[in-house]
């Protein structure tokens, strides 16, 4: 059981992003999604994150009206949508998925999104 991010590029300043996190071996609709980003040589930080149900959604100061986290349940999946992109969103993005009750938690490998002009 996994889960695999998608969809980092290298961008401009002012474009758009939309990474996906798909589960495999495992139903995503019984987990809480996260997504964290960590910049080279800095650490790990959570930007976004939507309970299993597909409420409580949080987003981190820094990327709050930019950024959007969804999922579709039937589909397996999880996305963020990455608006207004600034260069210090340059980091690898990396997508969370922890258990409403009881089990594993799942991590990605990252993907890496590269704003630069």
């Amino acid at each position: 059981a996994q889960v695999v991010e998608s969809g980092g590029d290298k961008v401009q300043p002012g474009g758009s992003l939309k990474l996906s996190c798909v589960a495999s071996d495992f139903l995503l609709r019984n987990y809480h999604v996260q997504w964290y980003r960590q910049p080279l040589g800095k650490q790990r930080e959570m930007i976004a994150s939507m309970s299993y149900l597909g409420g409580n959604i949080f987003y981190a100061d820094s990327v709050k009206g930019r950024f959007t986290i969804s999922r579709d349940n039937d589909a397996n999946a999880a996305w963020l949508e990455m608006t207004e992109l600034k260069s210090e969103d340059t980091a690898t993005y990396y997508c969370h998925a922890t258990p409403a009750r009881q089990g594993l938690d799942y991590w990605g490998k990252g993907t890496l999104v590269t704003v630069s002009s």
